[in-house]
């Protein structure tokens, strides 16, 4: 797969994400693509973790969230999130990618979907949509 360079010259240096991976080789790309843009990241390695720092963190303004994560599923996480932040967007992540699946995350409470491997340019429009 060719990698296409992108300009999208976005300053989210006032925004904070939180990234929900367990896999080092996503979270280094999700850093790495988003570096430009300023957001500040917080990373988190698994469910109940993602949970914690979503509730320490009341000031996230987005969470992308890995489905298959150690611990408790990332449907599962979303679901506890939900009921202290019925608002914050929380974008599903995974190599799952059957239309039920989709339908199965945004019943659990996530705001959209984006399916593995993650391209650049749809991690940046869905980005924009709710940043």
């Amino acid at each position: 797969m060719e990698l296409i360079e992108y300009n999208y010259n976005i300053d989210w240096s006032s925004k904070k994400v939180l990234i929900v991976e367990d896999d080092s080789f996503s979270v280094e790309y999700l850093v790495e693509v988003l570096a430009e843009t300023n957001i500040q990241i917080i990373l988190s390695r698994n469910g109940l973790d993602a949970v914690e720092k979503a509730k320490n963190n009341p000031d996230i303004d987005l969470i992308l969230m890995d489905i298959q994560l150690p611990g408790i599923s990332g449907e599962k996480a979303t679901i506890l999130i939900r009921e202290f932040n019925p608002d914050i967007p929380i974008v599903a992540q995974t190599a799952h990618a059957m239309s039920n699946d989709k339908e199965t995350y945004l019943k659990a409470g996530c705001t959209d979907y984006l399916s593995k491997p993650i391209l650049m340019t749809d991690l940046f429009l869905t980005l924009q949509k709710y940043l």
